[in-house]
């Protein structure tokens, strides 16, 4: 199906995607392979296995068990153990941790991680978002299918998430699942499905299933419709997502549907969206 054609669920453009064109950096690349590239620009994403070993790794996942533990146990603490989507014992997100951790602020700076953003982001990038996201084996719960733009619209409307696997991620506990060659549309209209969260569409076709070990990435544009299938296995699935944005993106506010221009903040918060690429170069922390 040609991904400009909607599918009989989809619920249409954003009202603020206007006249957008899918773009991507040309080679030579740094860390994606030609035909890994090729695959990122036609299908919006592609799986690095291995990308880190155990070294850098290991420091990375005891880090993020402990800010994760926190969210767990506060969780716990409250009436009904829920907070929007997040619920203990079924799906917690501890974000902006590079605030709190100099080995985690030192992980997102990684040459792996700039050679991304110049390969397919541009030669000035910067973090954006940085969340843990653990899918717990207590409460089996799919998460629908959504882009990442759909949460919070920024513009440019491209940027890029690494979503690293702490643990093995299959089709078992939750791996990503990618609706192939719509991110070519740009932001698609979401509506809000609760509990779950954000649905741009159900069932489409042409879906891709990105299985990946302990220390691969995931690696997607903002756009690529995807979601994480329920936790069905005994232990926690754990990943920590990285978002990298175009220096000088906007984080657009207000009524999609009110007709009134869209407020837009800066993405440039020093404390946690600070600069990974500059001039094609990495910027060290």
């Amino acid at each position: 199906m040609n991904p400009s054609t909607p599918t009989p669920t989809d619920l249409g453009l954003h009202p603020w995607n206007r006249g957008f064109t899918w773009e991507q950096p040309a080679g030579p690349y740094r860390v994606l392979t030609g035909a890994q590239a090729e695959r990122f620009d036609r299908d919006g994403f592609v799986v690095l296995p291995d990308a880190f070993g155990p070294d850098v790794l290991g420091p990375v996942v005891a880090e993020v068990d402990r800010f994760e533990a926190e969210v767990e146990a506060a969780l716990r603490g409250i009436d009904g153990e829920r907070v929007a989507i997040a619920e203990a014992g079924a799906i917690t997100f501890a974000t902006h941790l590079v605030t709190r951790s100099e080995v985690l602020r030192d992980f997102a700076s990684h040459p792996v991680f700039a050679g991304l953003c110049a390969d397919l982001i541009g030669p000035d990038a910067n973090l954006y978002w940085d969340q843990a996201v653990y899918k717990k084996p207590e409460k089996p719960r799919r998460f629908p299918w959504h882009q990442d733009n759909g949460y919070a619209f920024v513009e440019p409307q491209q940027y890029l998430t690494c979503w690293v696997a702490l643990t093995d991620a299959t089709l078992a506990n939750g791996c990503p699942q990618v609706a192939r060659g719509r991110h070519r549309r740009g932001t698609l209209r979401h509506r809000y499905v609760d509990p779950l969260g954000w649905e741009c569409f159900s069932e489409p076709d042409d879906v891709a299933v990105a299985e990946v070990g302990a220390g691969g990435i995931v690696v997607f544009s903002s756009l690529t419709p995807h979601l994480t299938g329920p936790n069905t296995t005994g232990a926690v699935r754990k990943a920590y997502i990285l978002q990298y944005a175009p220096a000088g993106a906007e984080i657009l506010g207000g009524d999609p549907d009110g007709g009134a221009e869209p407020t837009r903040t800066p993405a440039d918060d020093p404390a946690r969206q600070f600069p990974v690429v500059r001039g094609g170069a990495p910027v060290h922390p």
